[in-house]
Protein backbone atom coordinates (compact mmCIF):
# COMPACT_ATOMS: atom_id res chain seq x y z
CA UNK A 1 0.00 0.00 0.00
CA UNK A 2 1.48 3.08 -1.24
CA UNK A 3 0.49 6.69 -2.23
CA UNK A 4 2.98 6.63 -5.38
CA UNK A 5 1.41 5.68 -8.57
CA UNK A 6 2.75 2.26 -10.08
CA UNK A 7 4.04 2.18 -13.26
CA UNK A 8 3.80 -2.00 -12.93
CA UNK A 9 1.84 -3.84 -15.96
CA UNK A 10 -1.87 -4.81 -14.94
CA UNK A 11 -4.82 -6.44 -15.50
CA UNK A 12 -7.42 -4.43 -13.75
CA UNK A 13 -8.14 -1.46 -12.23
CA UNK A 14 -10.17 -0.43 -9.27
CA UNK A 15 -11.55 2.64 -8.44
CA UNK A 16 -12.39 2.68 -4.49
CA UNK A 17 -11.02 0.56 -1.55
CA UNK A 18 -14.21 0.03 0.20
CA UNK A 19 -14.97 -3.25 1.39
CA UNK A 20 -16.43 -3.89 -2.36
CA UNK A 21 -13.38 -2.43 -3.73
CA UNK A 22 -11.66 -4.61 -2.01
CA UNK A 23 -14.07 -8.16 -2.33
CA UNK A 24 -13.75 -6.97 -6.43
CA UNK A 25 -9.75 -6.45 -6.20
CA UNK A 26 -9.52 -10.14 -4.45
CA UNK A 27 -11.47 -12.13 -6.32
CA UNK A 28 -9.42 -11.05 -9.58
CA UNK A 29 -6.26 -11.71 -7.92
CA UNK A 30 -7.23 -14.99 -6.68
CA UNK A 31 -8.22 -15.98 -10.55
CA UNK A 32 -4.39 -15.20 -11.44
CA UNK A 33 -5.01 -11.16 -12.13
CA UNK A 34 -2.38 -8.33 -11.37
CA UNK A 35 -4.66 -6.14 -10.18
CA UNK A 36 -4.42 -2.09 -9.27
CA UNK A 37 -6.40 -0.09 -6.76
CA UNK A 38 -6.55 3.56 -6.54
CA UNK A 39 -8.39 5.20 -3.14
CA UNK A 40 -9.18 8.81 -3.21
CA UNK A 41 -8.64 9.03 0.93
CA UNK A 42 -5.31 8.72 2.98
CA UNK A 43 -6.02 5.13 3.76
CA UNK A 44 -8.32 1.80 2.53
CA UNK A 45 -11.26 1.00 4.17
CA UNK A 46 -13.99 2.94 2.98
CA UNK A 47 -16.99 2.40 5.56
CA UNK A 48 -14.56 0.00 7.37
CA UNK A 49 -12.27 2.68 8.75
CA UNK A 50 -12.14 3.54 12.48
CA UNK A 51 -10.68 6.29 13.65
CA UNK A 52 -8.88 7.75 17.18
CA UNK A 53 -10.54 9.68 19.74
CA UNK A 54 -9.68 13.19 19.74
CA UNK A 55 -9.89 13.42 23.56
CA UNK A 56 -9.24 10.14 24.73
CA UNK A 57 -5.81 8.72 23.83
CA UNK A 58 -5.97 5.04 22.58
CA UNK A 59 -9.48 5.09 22.25
CA UNK A 60 -11.17 3.85 18.99
CA UNK A 61 -13.69 4.66 17.43
CA UNK A 62 -15.80 3.13 14.24
CA UNK A 63 -16.15 5.39 11.57
CA UNK A 64 -19.27 4.07 9.69
CA UNK A 65 -19.83 0.57 10.20
CA UNK A 66 -19.38 -1.22 13.63
CA UNK A 67 -20.88 -4.58 13.61
CA UNK A 68 -21.10 -7.00 11.13
CA UNK A 69 -23.42 -10.04 10.93
CA UNK A 70 -23.47 -9.72 7.00
CA UNK A 71 -19.77 -9.67 7.11
CA UNK A 72 -19.12 -13.18 9.17
CA UNK A 73 -22.28 -14.50 7.10
CA UNK A 74 -20.98 -13.25 3.74
CA UNK A 75 -20.86 -16.09 1.20
CA UNK A 76 -18.05 -14.83 -0.15
CA UNK A 77 -15.90 -13.44 2.50
CA UNK A 78 -16.18 -16.46 4.33
CA UNK A 79 -14.04 -17.88 1.39
CA UNK A 80 -11.18 -15.69 2.51
CA UNK A 81 -8.91 -16.99 5.13
CA UNK A 82 -9.09 -13.82 6.45
CA UNK A 83 -8.32 -15.11 9.73
CA UNK A 84 -4.73 -15.47 9.09
CA UNK A 85 -3.88 -11.57 8.01
CA UNK A 86 -5.14 -10.76 11.71
CA UNK A 87 -9.37 -10.23 11.53
CA UNK A 88 -11.32 -11.87 14.20
CA UNK A 89 -15.04 -11.80 14.65
CA UNK A 90 -15.77 -11.60 18.61
CA UNK A 91 -19.79 -11.92 19.58
CA UNK A 92 -21.65 -10.35 22.36
CA UNK A 93 -23.47 -12.31 24.76
CA UNK A 94 -26.79 -10.37 23.58
CA UNK A 95 -26.60 -9.50 19.87
CA UNK A 96 -29.25 -6.68 19.82
CA UNK A 97 -31.41 -5.27 22.57
CA UNK A 98 -34.53 -3.09 22.00
CA UNK A 99 -35.20 -1.22 25.29
CA UNK A 100 -38.42 -0.03 26.38
CA UNK A 101 -40.30 2.82 28.77
CA UNK A 102 -41.38 -0.58 31.59
CA UNK A 103 -37.23 -0.93 32.23
CA UNK A 104 -37.25 -4.03 30.16
CA UNK A 105 -35.73 -4.40 26.58
CA UNK A 106 -36.66 -6.91 24.07
CA UNK A 107 -33.72 -9.15 23.03
CA UNK A 108 -32.11 -10.87 20.09
CA UNK A 109 -30.52 -14.04 21.18
CA UNK A 110 -28.42 -16.01 18.71
CA UNK A 111 -29.93 -18.50 20.15
CA UNK A 112 -33.39 -18.48 18.72
CA UNK A 113 -35.41 -20.64 20.83
CA UNK A 114 -34.14 -18.08 24.06
CA UNK A 115 -35.44 -15.35 21.85
CA UNK A 116 -38.67 -16.68 21.32
CA UNK A 117 -38.64 -17.46 25.32
CA UNK A 118 -38.27 -13.89 26.17
CA UNK A 119 -40.72 -12.33 23.57
CA UNK A 120 -43.43 -14.51 25.52
CA UNK A 121 -47.16 -14.50 23.41
CA UNK A 122 -45.36 -12.28 20.64
CA UNK A 123 -42.19 -15.38 20.35
CA UNK A 124 -44.91 -18.11 18.24
CA UNK A 125 -44.97 -15.44 15.28
CA UNK A 126 -41.24 -14.52 16.10
CA UNK A 127 -40.58 -18.42 15.15
CA UNK A 128 -43.43 -18.70 12.18
CA UNK A 129 -41.40 -15.59 10.75
CA UNK A 130 -37.67 -16.64 11.66
CA UNK A 131 -37.31 -19.87 12.30
CA UNK A 132 -36.96 -21.26 8.60
CA UNK A 133 -34.95 -18.26 6.77
CA UNK A 134 -32.32 -18.50 9.76
CA UNK A 135 -32.00 -22.53 9.51
CA UNK A 136 -31.51 -21.93 5.52
CA UNK A 137 -29.11 -18.64 6.27
CA UNK A 138 -26.56 -19.69 4.38
CA UNK A 139 -28.62 -20.85 1.34
CA UNK A 140 -30.62 -17.71 1.55
CA UNK A 141 -27.76 -15.41 1.52
CA UNK A 142 -26.38 -17.36 -1.43
CA UNK A 143 -29.49 -16.38 -3.34
CA UNK A 144 -30.52 -13.11 -1.98
CA UNK A 145 -27.13 -11.50 -2.22
CA UNK A 146 -26.49 -11.50 -5.70
CA UNK A 147 -28.36 -10.04 -9.05
CA UNK A 148 -32.25 -10.05 -8.24
CA UNK A 149 -32.54 -10.93 -11.66
CA UNK A 150 -30.86 -14.50 -12.60
CA UNK A 151 -31.77 -18.66 -12.16
CA UNK A 152 -31.60 -18.77 -8.20
CA UNK A 153 -29.28 -21.42 -6.89
CA UNK A 154 -31.69 -22.65 -3.88
CA UNK A 155 -35.11 -21.68 -5.66
CA UNK A 156 -37.32 -23.26 -2.37
CA UNK A 157 -35.63 -20.88 0.11
CA UNK A 158 -35.92 -18.15 -1.93
CA UNK A 159 -40.15 -18.64 -2.83
CA UNK A 160 -40.28 -19.54 0.87
CA UNK A 161 -39.28 -15.80 1.43
CA UNK A 162 -39.63 -14.29 -1.21
CA UNK A 163 -43.29 -12.90 -0.59
CA UNK A 164 -42.77 -11.88 3.10
CA UNK A 165 -39.86 -10.14 2.39
CA UNK A 166 -41.48 -8.00 0.12
CA UNK A 167 -44.04 -6.52 2.99
CA UNK A 168 -43.91 -3.66 4.42
CA UNK A 169 -42.85 -4.04 7.94
CA UNK A 170 -45.93 -2.66 9.54
CA UNK A 171 -48.14 -5.19 7.74
CA UNK A 172 -45.69 -8.19 9.54
CA UNK A 173 -45.58 -6.43 12.95
CA UNK A 174 -49.04 -6.01 13.03
CA UNK A 175 -49.20 -10.29 13.31
CA UNK A 176 -47.14 -10.17 16.43
CA UNK A 177 -50.01 -11.10 19.71
CA UNK A 178 -49.55 -8.28 21.55
CA UNK A 179 -49.80 -6.10 18.25
CA UNK A 180 -48.11 -3.55 16.87
CA UNK A 181 -47.07 -2.17 20.11
CA UNK A 182 -45.53 -5.19 22.15
CA UNK A 183 -42.29 -6.15 22.29
CA UNK A 184 -41.93 -8.31 19.56
CA UNK A 185 -42.76 -5.54 16.90
CA UNK A 186 -40.98 -3.30 19.12
CA UNK A 187 -37.66 -5.40 18.09
CA UNK A 188 -39.10 -6.10 14.38
CA UNK A 189 -39.45 -2.53 13.96
CA UNK A 190 -35.76 -1.42 15.22
CA UNK A 191 -34.14 -3.77 12.73
CA UNK A 192 -36.31 -3.13 9.60
CA UNK A 193 -35.18 0.20 10.60
CA UNK A 194 -32.11 -0.30 9.36
CA UNK A 195 -33.34 0.20 5.62
CA UNK A 196 -33.39 3.93 6.18
CA UNK A 197 -36.88 4.04 4.97
CA UNK A 198 -40.13 4.71 6.01
CA UNK A 199 -41.20 1.36 7.47
CA UNK A 200 -44.81 0.60 5.56
CA UNK A 201 -42.18 0.62 2.22
CA UNK A 202 -42.05 -2.88 0.40
CA UNK A 203 -39.07 -4.43 1.30
CA UNK A 204 -38.26 -3.28 4.54
CA UNK A 205 -39.19 -6.69 6.08
CA UNK A 206 -37.21 -8.28 3.63
CA UNK A 207 -34.14 -6.04 5.41
CA UNK A 208 -35.27 -6.98 8.93
CA UNK A 209 -35.29 -11.08 7.91
CA UNK A 210 -32.00 -11.29 6.40
CA UNK A 211 -30.31 -9.31 9.35
CA UNK A 212 -32.30 -11.31 12.29
CA UNK A 213 -31.86 -14.89 10.12
CA UNK A 214 -28.20 -13.73 10.20
CA UNK A 215 -28.23 -12.96 13.66
CA UNK A 216 -29.76 -16.21 14.41
CA UNK A 217 -27.34 -18.67 12.18
CA UNK A 218 -23.71 -15.83 12.42
CA UNK A 219 -24.01 -13.28 15.40
CA UNK A 220 -23.99 -9.91 15.10
CA UNK A 221 -20.03 -9.83 15.57
CA UNK A 222 -17.65 -6.76 16.22
CA UNK A 223 -13.84 -7.05 14.84
CA UNK A 224 -11.36 -7.09 17.27
CA UNK A 225 -9.54 -3.70 17.19
CA UNK A 226 -12.20 -2.22 15.26
CA UNK A 227 -14.10 -2.30 11.69
CA UNK A 228 -10.11 -1.36 10.29
CA UNK A 229 -9.19 -4.93 11.39
CA UNK A 230 -11.44 -6.07 8.12
CA UNK A 231 -9.89 -3.59 5.29
CA UNK A 232 -6.64 -4.56 6.96
CA UNK A 233 -6.83 -8.17 6.41
CA UNK A 234 -8.23 -7.82 2.80
CA UNK A 235 -5.21 -5.23 1.96
CA UNK A 236 -2.71 -7.54 3.23
CA UNK A 237 -4.27 -10.58 1.28
CA UNK A 238 -4.60 -8.42 -1.44
CA UNK A 239 -0.67 -7.23 -1.70
CA UNK A 240 0.55 -11.20 -0.83
CA UNK A 241 -1.77 -12.13 -4.32
CA UNK A 242 0.52 -9.91 -5.83
CA UNK A 243 -1.85 -6.43 -5.99
CA UNK A 244 -1.86 -2.75 -4.69
CA UNK A 245 -3.53 -0.53 -3.68
CA UNK A 246 -2.59 3.22 -4.02
CA UNK A 247 -3.74 6.04 -1.80
CA UNK A 248 -4.40 9.88 -2.13
CA UNK A 249 -5.26 9.28 -5.75
CA UNK A 250 -8.69 10.59 -6.99
CA UNK A 251 -10.15 9.74 -10.46
CA UNK A 252 -12.22 12.49 -12.28
CA UNK A 253 -12.10 10.59 -15.38
CA UNK A 254 -10.74 7.46 -17.38
CA UNK A 255 -7.78 9.55 -18.34
CA UNK A 256 -6.92 9.25 -14.86
CA UNK A 257 -6.36 5.99 -15.18
CA UNK A 258 -3.26 3.36 -15.56
CA UNK A 259 -4.00 1.15 -18.98
CA UNK A 260 -5.81 -2.47 -17.73
CA UNK A 261 -8.33 -4.31 -19.59
CA UNK A 262 -10.98 -3.89 -17.36
CA UNK A 263 -11.71 -1.29 -14.76
CA UNK A 264 -14.26 -1.62 -11.83
CA UNK A 265 -15.86 1.94 -10.18
CA UNK A 266 -16.32 1.30 -6.00
CA UNK A 267 -18.78 4.97 -6.58
CA UNK A 268 -21.81 5.71 -6.76
CA UNK A 269 -23.75 5.87 -9.87
CA UNK A 270 -23.26 10.12 -10.14
CA UNK A 271 -19.67 9.53 -9.87
CA UNK A 272 -19.14 6.86 -12.78
CA UNK A 273 -21.33 8.83 -14.70
CA UNK A 274 -18.89 11.57 -14.64
CA UNK A 275 -15.74 9.60 -14.72
CA UNK A 276 -16.92 7.77 -17.74
CA UNK A 277 -18.16 10.87 -19.85
CA UNK A 278 -18.41 10.52 -23.56
CA UNK A 279 -17.20 6.63 -23.31
CA UNK A 280 -20.72 6.64 -22.02
CA UNK A 281 -24.04 6.89 -24.06
CA UNK A 282 -27.30 9.45 -23.50
CA UNK A 283 -28.97 6.25 -22.24
CA UNK A 284 -26.23 5.50 -19.84
CA UNK A 285 -25.51 8.56 -18.50
CA UNK A 286 -29.44 9.35 -17.76
CA UNK A 287 -29.60 5.84 -16.10
CA UNK A 288 -26.78 6.49 -13.73
CA UNK A 289 -27.32 10.29 -13.35
CA UNK A 290 -31.19 8.71 -12.29
CA UNK A 291 -30.01 7.37 -9.45
CA UNK A 292 -32.06 8.40 -6.19
CA UNK A 293 -30.20 8.43 -3.19
CA UNK A 294 -31.92 8.17 0.13
CA UNK A 295 -33.74 10.96 1.52
CA UNK A 296 -32.81 10.33 4.98
CA UNK A 297 -29.18 10.15 6.38
CA UNK A 298 -26.79 9.79 9.06
CA UNK A 299 -26.21 11.52 12.25
CA UNK A 300 -23.43 9.81 14.17
CA UNK A 301 -22.41 10.79 17.79
CA UNK A 302 -19.06 8.90 19.28
CA UNK A 303 -19.27 9.22 22.56
CA UNK A 304 -16.04 8.16 25.21
CA UNK A 305 -17.92 6.94 27.96
CA UNK A 306 -16.65 6.29 31.68
CA UNK A 307 -17.73 2.92 33.06
CA UNK A 308 -19.97 1.92 30.31
CA UNK A 309 -23.63 2.94 29.68
CA UNK A 310 -25.58 2.50 32.79
CA UNK A 311 -28.81 1.17 31.17
CA UNK A 312 -31.99 0.65 32.72
CA UNK A 313 -32.55 -2.84 31.76
CA UNK A 314 -30.44 -5.13 32.47
CA UNK A 315 -30.27 -6.97 29.27
CA UNK A 316 -29.20 -3.73 27.60
CA UNK A 317 -25.66 -4.15 29.57
CA UNK A 318 -25.06 -7.54 27.65
CA UNK A 319 -25.72 -6.27 23.90
CA UNK A 320 -23.57 -5.39 21.32
CA UNK A 321 -26.10 -3.38 19.68
CA UNK A 322 -29.31 -1.85 20.70
CA UNK A 323 -32.31 0.10 19.21
CA UNK A 324 -33.72 2.71 20.75
CA UNK A 325 -36.71 4.20 19.90
CA UNK A 326 -39.51 2.86 21.93
CA UNK A 327 -42.52 1.37 20.30
CA UNK A 328 -43.07 0.07 16.88
CA UNK A 329 -45.54 3.03 16.16
CA UNK A 330 -42.69 5.61 17.47
CA UNK A 331 -39.82 3.97 15.09
CA UNK A 332 -42.19 4.41 12.23
CA UNK A 333 -43.39 7.73 12.97
CA UNK A 334 -39.37 8.59 12.99
CA UNK A 335 -38.71 7.01 10.23
CA UNK A 336 -41.01 8.92 8.09
CA UNK A 337 -40.40 12.03 9.69
CA UNK A 338 -37.03 11.93 8.48
CA UNK A 339 -37.34 10.61 5.07
CA UNK A 340 -40.08 13.34 4.51
CA UNK A 341 -37.54 16.17 5.20
CA UNK A 342 -38.40 16.53 9.17
CA UNK A 343 -35.56 15.72 12.16
CA UNK A 344 -37.99 13.73 14.58
CA UNK A 345 -38.23 15.31 17.86
CA UNK A 346 -37.61 11.53 19.17
CA UNK A 347 -35.30 9.75 16.85
CA UNK A 348 -34.96 5.64 15.96
CA UNK A 349 -30.91 5.35 17.30
CA UNK A 350 -29.09 2.65 16.42
CA UNK A 351 -26.47 2.15 18.96
CA UNK A 352 -23.35 0.06 18.98
CA UNK A 353 -21.05 -0.20 22.43
CA UNK A 354 -17.88 -2.89 20.91
CA UNK A 355 -16.47 -3.33 24.34
CA UNK A 356 -18.38 -5.72 25.24
CA UNK A 357 -17.41 -8.31 22.99
CA UNK A 358 -14.04 -6.41 22.52
CA UNK A 359 -13.03 -5.28 26.25
CA UNK A 360 -9.79 -4.50 24.36
CA UNK A 361 -11.30 -1.51 22.76
CA UNK A 362 -11.40 0.06 26.52
CA UNK A 363 -8.85 2.52 27.81
CA UNK A 364 -8.70 2.10 31.49
CA UNK A 365 -12.47 2.41 32.56
CA UNK A 366 -13.12 4.60 29.39
CA UNK A 367 -15.53 2.62 26.25
CA UNK A 368 -16.05 3.59 22.92
CA UNK A 369 -19.60 4.02 22.10
CA UNK A 370 -21.35 4.51 18.75
CA UNK A 371 -24.65 6.19 18.07
CA UNK A 372 -26.39 7.78 15.07
CA UNK A 373 -29.60 8.63 13.91
CA UNK A 374 -31.64 8.73 10.50
CA UNK A 375 -31.98 12.40 9.90
CA UNK A 376 -33.26 14.89 6.67
CA UNK A 377 -30.24 14.67 4.85
CA UNK A 378 -28.10 17.20 3.31
CA UNK A 379 -28.44 18.49 0.15
CA UNK A 380 -28.32 17.43 -2.74
CA UNK A 381 -30.04 14.01 -1.44
CA UNK A 382 -32.15 15.62 0.71
CA UNK A 383 -34.10 19.15 1.66
CA UNK A 384 -31.13 19.15 3.83
CA UNK A 385 -29.84 18.47 7.70
CA UNK A 386 -31.04 19.61 10.67
CA UNK A 387 -29.18 22.17 12.93
CA UNK A 388 -26.12 19.70 14.45
CA UNK A 389 -26.55 20.61 17.95
CA UNK A 390 -30.43 19.58 17.47
CA UNK A 391 -29.80 16.52 16.37
CA UNK A 392 -26.44 15.90 18.34
CA UNK A 393 -28.77 16.92 21.79
CA UNK A 394 -31.68 14.43 20.39
CA UNK A 395 -29.70 11.78 20.15
CA UNK A 396 -28.09 12.13 23.44
CA UNK A 397 -31.65 12.92 24.64
CA UNK A 398 -32.84 8.92 23.37
CA UNK A 399 -30.00 7.66 25.08
CA UNK A 400 -30.71 9.48 28.66
CA UNK A 401 -34.11 8.04 28.28
CA UNK A 402 -33.34 4.41 28.51
CA UNK A 403 -30.11 5.03 30.30
CA UNK A 404 -30.71 7.80 33.28
CA UNK A 405 -27.24 9.08 34.19
CA UNK A 406 -25.17 8.49 31.36
CA UNK A 407 -24.28 12.32 30.67
CA UNK A 408 -22.67 12.41 34.03
CA UNK A 409 -20.19 9.66 32.55
CA UNK A 410 -19.40 11.09 28.83
CA UNK A 411 -15.72 12.08 28.69
CA UNK A 412 -15.60 13.19 24.93
CA UNK A 413 -17.83 13.61 22.40
CA UNK A 414 -17.40 13.29 18.89
CA UNK A 415 -20.21 14.69 15.59
CA UNK A 416 -20.36 13.41 12.11
CA UNK A 417 -23.00 14.99 10.76
CA UNK A 418 -24.52 13.73 6.80
CA UNK A 419 -21.92 16.34 5.33
CA UNK A 420 -19.17 15.16 7.25
CA UNK A 421 -19.98 11.97 5.84
CA UNK A 422 -20.63 12.71 2.47
CA UNK A 423 -17.06 14.93 2.79
CA UNK A 424 -15.07 12.29 4.05
CA UNK A 425 -16.36 9.60 1.61
CA UNK A 426 -17.85 10.59 -1.77
CA UNK A 427 -20.05 7.53 -2.17
CA UNK A 428 -22.59 8.90 1.05
CA UNK A 429 -24.21 11.17 -0.98
CA UNK A 430 -25.99 13.45 1.73
CA UNK A 431 -25.44 10.90 4.47
CA UNK A 432 -26.70 8.35 2.50
CA UNK A 433 -25.36 5.34 3.70
CA UNK A 434 -27.45 2.54 2.17
CA UNK A 435 -25.93 3.23 -1.25
CA UNK A 436 -29.60 4.78 -2.58
CA UNK A 437 -33.08 5.24 -1.34
CA UNK A 438 -34.73 1.39 -0.81
CA UNK A 439 -37.64 1.94 -3.69
CA UNK A 440 -39.39 -0.78 -5.58
CA UNK A 441 -37.90 0.43 -8.81
CA UNK A 442 -34.16 0.11 -7.15
CA UNK A 443 -35.16 -3.20 -5.39
CA UNK A 444 -35.34 -4.48 -8.98
CA UNK A 445 -33.23 -2.68 -11.25
CA UNK A 446 -29.85 -1.77 -8.84
CA UNK A 447 -28.48 0.59 -10.89
CA UNK A 448 -29.94 -1.47 -14.28
CA UNK A 449 -32.38 -4.21 -14.82
CA UNK A 450 -30.87 -7.54 -16.03
CA UNK A 451 -29.26 -10.46 -15.23
CA UNK A 452 -25.73 -8.51 -14.93
CA UNK A 453 -26.40 -4.90 -13.40
CA UNK A 454 -22.69 -4.44 -12.95
CA UNK A 455 -22.13 -3.47 -16.53
CA UNK A 456 -22.88 -0.10 -17.87
CA UNK A 457 -22.61 -0.12 -21.65
CA UNK A 458 -18.85 0.78 -21.46
CA UNK A 459 -16.72 -2.02 -22.80
CA UNK A 460 -14.83 -3.46 -19.57
CA UNK A 461 -16.55 -0.89 -16.79
CA UNK A 462 -18.22 -2.20 -14.24
CA UNK A 463 -20.12 -0.58 -11.26
CA UNK A 464 -19.15 -2.64 -8.07
CA UNK A 465 -19.98 -0.21 -5.18
CA UNK A 466 -23.13 -0.77 -3.01
CA UNK A 467 -25.28 1.07 -5.27
CA UNK A 468 -25.26 -2.79 -7.03
CA UNK A 469 -26.89 -5.84 -5.85
CA UNK A 470 -27.85 -6.82 -3.15
CA UNK A 471 -26.79 -3.23 -1.79
CA UNK A 472 -25.39 -2.04 1.57
CA UNK A 473 -23.47 -3.86 4.16
CA UNK A 474 -20.22 -5.00 4.88
CA UNK A 475 -20.50 -8.28 2.84
CA UNK A 476 -18.43 -7.43 0.09
CA UNK A 477 -21.03 -9.17 -2.14
CA UNK A 478 -21.53 -6.34 -4.84
CA UNK A 479 -17.77 -6.53 -5.43
CA UNK A 480 -17.56 -10.14 -5.78
CA UNK A 481 -20.11 -10.33 -8.16
CA UNK A 482 -19.16 -7.61 -10.30
CA UNK A 483 -15.08 -9.01 -10.29
CA UNK A 484 -17.29 -12.48 -11.89
CA UNK A 485 -18.79 -10.52 -14.41
CA UNK A 486 -15.21 -8.63 -15.59
CA UNK A 487 -13.71 -11.96 -15.28
CA UNK A 488 -15.73 -13.32 -18.01
CA UNK A 489 -13.74 -10.25 -20.25
CA UNK A 490 -10.11 -11.19 -18.98
CA UNK A 491 -10.10 -14.71 -19.61
CA UNK A 492 -11.77 -14.47 -22.94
Amino acid sequence: MSGARSTARTDAVVVGAGPNGLAAALTLARSGFRVTVLEAADEPGGGTRSFADPVVDGLIHDHCAAVHPFGIGSPYLRTLPLDRYGLEWLQPEIACAHPLDDGTAALLHQDLDETVAGLGADGAWWRRLFAAPSQHFDALATSILGPLVRIPRHPVVLARNGLLSLAPATLTASRFAHGIEGPGAALLGGVAAHAVAPLDSPGTTGVATMLIAAGHARGWPVARGGSQSIWRAMVAMLEELGGEVITGVRVRSMRDLPRARVALFDTDPGQLADILGDAADAREQRRLRGWQHASAGAFKVDLAVRGGVPWTAEGARRAGTLHLGGTFTEIADSEAASSAGRMPARPYVLVSQPAIADPSRRVGDIEPVWAYAHVPADAPAGPGAPDPELARDAILAQLERFAPGLAERIVATHVTTPADFAAGNANLVGGDITGGALTLRQLVARPRFGPDPYATGVPGAFLCSASTAPGAGVHGMCGHHAARSALRVLTR
